[in-house]
């Protein structure tokens, strides 16, 4: 007989987990791969600034009026009139200035003329002269250099100008010949000509008023070729002196900072040309009003009556570091009288009576000393503290407390606060000094933005 076997008394068990050490290894691994990365994702950054000298200027902008010695010439003749030079040329006195016709000159007699002419195109030489100065330009040029393309671009204008002119004073001088009435009229004196007017060529630098610059009511006369006049019109102007002034209303501020001041550097944006200008401040009708008095460089703005200019108050170097680097920390003050060595230590330091009467030696750094004080860490000390002045029955209770500005070199890899001096500032940007034992140094590395750093933080860049 067979016997059947019971399969319901099989017994299943669990599959035991073998650990080795590998197992264990790649979970510490792992484990620490995950903190680390949580860490490096959490926490804050810390954004270097690498400290440089440089320099800042402090300027204010303004608009000012220009004052020259101007003589309106007026016409002799009712005509037409047509200009041998071009506006802000220089002449002398008998230089042909132009001429008047009985009926305009027209397109078809110019052309007629200029065919006469061999001045009209540009000679070889001329534009050889031309190319060297656009290569000289162009070898010299820079970023940094910029603004001298707009003295590079008056070089240009004038050679061509100058060219321009023989040929057109060829042509007025062949409409003269060929009669019709056509007269010639010349300069009355040396000077720069001027096609325009405005009504301001007799006003003294004195007599200028704040009312007078508020441009929208400002006019000004153009005068140009084949412009019909009556006897008595404005033909042109001359100015006729290279001393020149430039009248400029400022505020009480600016006023206080140029206090004392017998001259002034201006900047002017037409060009950022700078000149030396003599200074004299002068309040008028409730207004002060600074006076700048030129001696050159007139022919450059002949043609302007208002500039704008800035007024450069302060041009500071030093170590330029970003406003957003700087902070403020509060120290105690303490007479220098009343550090010392500890011991064989170099390290410096203070005297302190303790609770029992006796006298313990706190080492600690300090931070700066200004007018015989030394301003010393609060963390090191606190308020109420007896200080022992050295081999003296002197002592001294710390209460006073005081701010300075500064920053936090992490030059080793932890932020230090280091003391700072602003010399002057712009917006973004301040100049401090350096050269002493507490101040920053060429190529220091500090913390770009001292609201995520608090010392002694390990930095991580």
């Amino acid at each position: 007989m067979i016997k059947k076997t019971n399969h319901n008394n099989i017994v299943k068990y669990k599959k035991k987990w073998h650990w080795n050490i590998g197992m264990v290894l790649f979970g510490i691994i792992l484990f620490y791969l995950i903190v680390t990365v949580l860490m490096y994702l959490l926490t804050q950054r810390t954004t270097s600034y690498e400290v440089r000298m440089g320099s800042i200027l402090n300027d204010t902008a303004y608009t000012g009026m220009a004052i020259r010695e101007e003589t309106v010439i007026h016409a002799e003749q009712s005509g037409y009139v047509n200009y041998y030079t071009n506006t802000n040329m220089k002449t002398k006195v008998g230089t042909k200035v132009g001429i008047f016709t009985n009926q305009e000159v027209t397109e078809k007699s110019l052309k007629e003329s200029e065919k006469e002419n061999d001045a009209k195109e540009l000679t070889s030489d001329q534009q050889n002269r031309i190319g060297v100065l656009i290569q000289s330009f162009s070898d010299g040029f820079s970023d940094e250099t910029f603004s001298d393309v707009y003295a590079f671009k008056d070089s240009v204008q004038n050679s061509i100008s100058n060219v321009s002119s023989v040929s057109k004073a060829n042509v007025l001088d062949r409409i003269v010949e060929q009669g019709n009435g056509a007269s010639v009229f010349t300069a009355s004196d040396d000077g720069i000509v001027v096609y325009h007017t405005d009504g301001y060529e007799s006003l003294k630098a004195k007599d200028v008023t704040p009312g007078m610059f508020n441009q929208a009511d400002y006019k000004r006369k153009e005068l140009y070729n084949n412009m019909k006049v009556s006897a008595g019109d404005p033909l042109y102007k001359l100015v006729t002196s290279e001393d020149w002034k430039v009248v400029v209303p400022i505020s009480d501020t600016t006023a206080k900072e140029l206090k004392d001041k017998t001259s002034v550097r201006v900047r002017f944006q037409k060009d950022n040309q700078t000149l030396i200008a003599g200074l004299q401040i002068i309040e008028k009708n409730r207004q002060l009003m600074a006076y700048l008095s030129f001696s050159s460089s007139m022919i450059r703005y002949a043609e302007e009556r208002f500039l704008e200019i800035e007024l450069i108050i302060e041009d500071e170097t030093g170590l330029k570091i970003p406003k957003s680097a700087v902070t403020e920390k509060e120290f105690y003050t303490v007479p220098e009288e009343y550090l010392t060595q500890g011991g064989n230590s170099s390290e410096k330091g203070v005297l302190k009576q303790t609770e029992d009467g006796s006298t313990e030696f706190v080492p600690l750094t300090v931070y700066y000393t200004e007018n015989n004080m030394a301003y010393l860490s609060m963390e090191d000390l606190k308020k109420g503290d007896i200080l022992l002045k050295p081999e003296s029955n002197m002592v001294y209770t710390i209460q006073e407390k005081a701010s300075l500005q500064g920053v936090f070199n992490i030059n080793k890899g932890y932020a230090v606060f280091e003391q700072i001096k602003v010399l002057c500032e712009s917006k973004d940007y301040y100049i401090v000094a350096s050269g002493n034992r507490y101040s920053l140094a060429n190529y220091d590395h500090i913390a770009l933005n001292a609201e995520h750093v608090k010392e002694n933080d390990i930095i991580s860049q």
